[in-house]
């Protein structure tokens, strides 16, 4: 392993990375990897996750592909050197900021959308123009190997590599000295790889997950509402980091969101839920018993049908949940929804800021003011207001977590800024030495006086230009006290010259 960092570290150290030609290279040959590649990708998710190819491309690939031609199109822009303002000292030398890739990458990748969640910050770090070791999850078998397969075909096979195994190699991976680390996966896994990158000093991007919550105010359209936490619940089978984790509605609302989401699942997934093929499976038996787990003493208003042997549990919806059972301790990661009834719009406030900080918060209401208090008065990774999921589909934004929910974000320019070192850049002349004698000893009062002047004084823009303007005026008194001699006889010569030349054109 320390062999394998130790290769991809000599290519970066190369440089040939770092031109902007080149990344936009190797982002053309992803792009073309997926479109080339499209049909082996999509069945190698689909038999890790039992998931429609349909439901792959638009939930994974689509993604991708958008991204690449984001950061094509951007690029050129963010790779360029950016002037940034002056001080008095320093107005006559150039001063700027550089983006600077970090070096080389680590992105351990994560199971629940295999595809996504690796080639997403993949993206981000070759745009920076860093080398990269990239780990998927070893839960995602079929994917990790089709990766492991088409990669090396379209990139660059020293700068980007990938490294398959389980917990054994990630460890040892971890035992190395990275630029950064990037992870995808829960809080647990998370405090380890924190702990890891600590001995090496190394910056982490942790995209976590958390218990999300969704507030359902009384003043809204619970047909809508319904629907769009039904379809933001239950895709990938509830194993979607930012899905709804559980309801917080007044006990009145209780019994019709039941009957709307039940209808809203017939409605998507068909009589026989089974049967239909959006609807997925856990990906592996330990996580079905532990989702199993949850359900124990829950009063489940509908759904709790299980299959060991496929690995399937029904659409499910738990009522007058108490906040203290195992349900309402971990994130569930699966299709239970517990619903837990508040009183009011305060007291869900207060529920959600006692507990960890979420990775996203919903909140449906026809009242703007109360979505904007929500807002205001909790603390999340991100929020939809009226929706869910959709902040994830925005590149502008930033995709990250806060507190146990992550750190870091990515997506769009986003990616670029996680995986690059803002570089100031400070450019001065050899000359003009006389006014550096303010910094240097021997130092005196008269030179804090000075110096406070300089750098504390504050100036508007019109206090700033009139000051400009008198510096102006003394600039061009002095200039002509020391050039008047020379000024007069030009002035003479030039009236002779222009009498002289009347006189001739009156003789003609």
């Amino acid at each position: 392993m320390e062999l394998e960092v130790r290769r991809v570290r000599q290519a970066f150290l190369s440089g040939r990375s770092r031109p902007l030609r080149f990344r936009l290279q190797q982002l053309e040959a992803l792009r073309r990897m997926v479109q080339e590649r499209e049909k082996d990708i999509l069945a190698a998710i689909a038999s890790d996750l039992c998931k429609s190819e349909f439901n792959v491309y638009s939930q994974e690939v689509i993604t991708v592909l958008g991204e690449i031609d984001f950061m094509l199109e951007n690029l050129p822009e963010w790779v360029t050197a950016k002037p940034v303002k002056k001080n008095v000292l320093t107005m006559l030398d150039e001063a700027y900021i550089q983006p600077q890739p970090l070096g080389v990458v680590l992105i351990i990748g994560a199971w629940n959308y295999p595809f996504v969640l690796t080639i997403q910050p993949l993206i981000g770090a070759i745009a920076a123009g860093n080398a990269v070791i990239i780990k998927p999850s070893e839960l995602s078998e079929n994917t990790a190997k089709i990766l492991a397969k088409l990669l090396p075909q379209y990139l660059d096979q020293d700068l980007y590599i990938i490294i398959n195994g389980g917990v054994e190699e990630t460890t040892e991976l971890l035992k190395q000295r990275f630029d950064h680390i990037f992870y995808t996966g829960n809080t647990a896994v998370g405090k380890i790889i924190m702990e890891a990158a600590a001995k090496h000093l190394t910056p982490v991007t942790l995209e976590l997950g958390g218990k999300s919550p969704c507030y359902i105010d009384k003043d809204c359209d619970l047909d809508i509402v319904c629907r769009r936490i039904t379809w933001g619940k239950y895709m990938n089978c509830g194993q979607t980091c930012i899905a709804p984790d559980y309801i917080l509605c007044e006990a009145s609302l209780q019994n019709q969101i039941v009957w709307k989401i039940k209808e809203t699942v017939k409605e998507f997934y068909g009589e026989n839920i089974k049967e239909s093929p959006d609807y997925e499976r856990i990906i592996n038996l330990r996580h079905f018993k532990r989702i199993l787990s949850l359900l124990e003493g829950q009063k489940i208003a509908f759904g709790g049908e299980t299959d060991e042997a496929t690995r399937y549990i029904a659409p499910t919806v738990l009522t007058d949940v108490d906040p203290k059972t195992k349900v309402m301790q971990e994130e569930i990661f699966g299709p239970i929804l517990p619903i837990v009834p508040v009183k009011n719009v305060d007291e869900a406030i207060n529920f959600i800021n006692e507990r960890e900080k979420p990775l996203a918060l919903y909140v449906f209401s026809h009242n703007h003011k109360l979505i904007k208090r929500m807002i205001d008065e909790t603390s999340s990774g991100g929020v939809t207001g009226n929706d869910v999921i959709m902040h994830f589909m925005l590149n502008s934004f930033p995709f990250g977590g806060v507190g146990s929910s992550g750190m870091g974000a990515y997506h769009g320019k986003h990616s670029f800024d996680t995986f690059s070192h803002q570089r100031p850049c400070l450019l001065k002349s050899l000359k003009r030495e006389g006014a550096n004698k303010l910094r240097y000893p021997p130092n005196s009062q008269s030179k804090v006086d000075w110096g406070k002047f300089f750098l504390l004084k504050r100036f508007n823009k019109e206090k700033l230009g009139l000051l400009l303007l008198t510096f102006l005026g003394i600039v061009a008194a002095v200039l002509v006290k020391k050039y008047q001699a020379v000024l007069r006889r030009k002035a003479l010569l030039i009236f002779l010259v222009v009498h002289r030349l009347r006189w001739s054109s009156k003789q003609r």
